[in-house]
C-alpha cells in the first residue's frame, strides 16, 4: 500500500495497514500508526507520531519546523492522535524549545482546507476547523470547539470547550466555552443554543449556561462582579464550574 514513487526515510516508523500515496515524502522521525491514509503529494517531517485511522489528503505539510524567528532548529516535536481528518493544504507546524516543544492535537478532529495549526498550540478532541481556520503559536483549543472558516486566533489565546468561533473572525482575548463569538475584533453573542443542543445537552444544562451568560453579559455587572455572582448563585453545576475556571484563570481576559 506504499506506491513506488513515495519517499519514506529509513528511520520512519509504519504501521500495519497504512497507505501512502505517490511523491508523498515521509522524513526523518517519523512514526505513522496502524491505518493511516496518506494521499498523493503529502509532506511529513518528524519528529513526528500520527495516530491510528487518521487520514491526510493531497498537499498537507505536517511537521515542519515552527514559523517562529526565536527556532534555531532544536529538537521539538508533532502529536496527531487518532482518526484525524486532515484535508487539502492543511499545515501542521512542531513546537519550540521556549514553548515547550510540543504541538499537540488530539482524537476525532476534521480540519478542512488550508486550516493552519503554528507551534506550540493545543488542540483538543472533536473539534472542527472549517476552511483556513487559523491558530497562531501558542493557542490552546478545548474540546468540542469549532472554528470558522477564515479565522484567525491570537497568539496565546485560549478557546473554550463547545465554543464557536464565526466565519471572518479575529479573536485576540480568550473566547467563551459554549458561546458563539463572532466578528472582527470578535464579540460575544451568548450561548450557542443550537450547537449545544446537537452535542446532547439537556435543556436544564442549557437553561443554566443561558442564566450564566445572562449575567455576565447583560447585567451591568463587572467580569469580577460577574464571577462573585456565579459562585454565590450556580456553583456545583458542572458546566457552571467550568466556565467560572477558564474565566478566572484567563491571563489575556475574555471576549464579552
Amino acid at each position: 500500500m506504499l506506491h513506488p514513487t513515495a519517499i519514506i526515510h529509513a528511520t520512519a516508523e509504519i504501521g500495519s495497514n497504512v497507505s501512502i500515496g505517490p511523491y508523498s515524502l515521509i522524513g526523518d522521525n517519523v512514526v505513522i500508526h496502524d491505518e493511516v491514509e496518506i494521499a498523493g503529494h503529502v509532506v511529513i517531517e518528524g519528529p513526528c507520531e500520527i495516530g491510528r485511522g487518521t487520514q491526510i489528503f493531497p498537499f498537507a505539510s505536517i511537521g515542519q519546523p515552527p514559523q517562529d524567528l526565536k527556532f534555531s532548529g532544536e529538537e521539538t516535536r508533532l502529536m496527531i492522535g487518532e482518526r484525524n481528518v486532515i484535508r487539502e493544504y492543511v499545515t501542521m507546524n512542531r513546537g519550540t524549545a521556549g514553548g515547550g516543544g510540543l504541538t499537540s492535537v488530539g482524537n476525532d478532529n476534521l480540519f478542512m482546507a488550508q486550516a493552519h495549526i503554528a507551534h506550540d498550540s493545543h488542540v483538543g478532541s472533536h473539534c472542527v476547523f472549517a476552511n483556513a481556520g487559523t491558530l497562531a503559536g501558542h493557542v490552546e483549543v478545548a474540546d468540542h470547539a469549532t472554528i470558522g472558516a477564515y479565522s484567525a486566533v491570537h497568539q496565546f489565546c485560549r478557546v473554550g470547550k463547545y465554543a464557536f468561533i464565526g466565519g471572518f473572525s479575529v479573536v485576540v482575548k480568550d473566547a467563551l466555552p459554549y458561546a458563539r463569538t463572532v466578528g472582527n475584533h470578535a464579540s460575544c453573542y451568548g450561548a450557542n443554543t443550537i450547537g449545544l443542543r446537537r452535542q446532547g445537552f439537556s435543556n436544564d444544562a442549557i437553561r443554566h449556561i443561558q442564566h450564566a451568560f445572562h449575567i455576565l453579559l447583560t447585567s451591568k455587572l463587572n467580569t469580577t462582579q460577574a464571577l462573585e455572582r456565579l459562585r454565590e448563585e450556580m456553583t456545583g453545576i458542572p458546566e457552571i464550574d467550568y466556565l467560572i475556571e477558564f474565566i478566572a484563570t484567563s491571563q489575556r481576559g475574555v471576549v464579552k
